[in-house]
């Protein structure tokens, strides 16, 4: 996925880290609306506010700007950059946030219909992605139980064979 920052006539300091709409779609969850989302370093968010002072948001203490249909954050749901980066995919020119991460902040603001049925997308992924390591882990451990002569388990729960 291509993302133009040229309008913005601005070097980032760090690459900003796809969130919303447009994080869902690379995903393969759902499509986006029209803007896209990120949140940037914070000195990156604060020079922007600068050269752009008349697109300025502040959405219950997050704080960013709106321009060229491009939603930049210093913060969402109180949480940094730093707060997001370590785990997040790096592509061109910019991160985006992990699966993880983006069921946290759905679980956020769940209380809206709209991102209640994002959350429900995002749990069905992970359990898409955790089904497969199931698949690998049991294997493994079946290695384990080929190799011992006599096992007892104290306790087996799970998918019947």
């Amino acid at each position: 996925m291509k993302i133009d920052f040229s309008k913005l006539n601005y070097k980032f300091i760090k690459k900003p880290l796809l969130v919303g709409g447009k994080s869902m779609e690379y995903y393969g969850l759902r499509k986006a609306g029209d803007d896209i989302d990120f949140i940037a370093y914070k000195e990156d968010v604060e020079a922007l506010i600068q050269k752009y002072p008349r697109f300025v948001k502040d959405l219950w203490g997050d704080f960013g700007l709106k321009v060229y249909g491009l939603e930049i954050w210093k913060t969402i749901d109180y949480l940094y950059y730093e707060d997001y980066i370590e785990s997040a995919i790096e592509e061109d020119n910019y991160f985006v946030i992990s699966l993880k991460d983006l069921l946290y902040q759905k679980a956020m603001v769940m209380h809206k219909p709209k991102y209640l049925n994002d959350l429900k997308l995002v749990v069905k992924k992970i359990q898409e992605i955790e089904g497969e390591k199931y698949k690998l882990i049991t294997n493994e451990n079946q290695e384990i139980v080929n190799s011992l002569p006599e096992l007892k388990y104290l306790e087996k729960v799970g998918p019947k064979e």
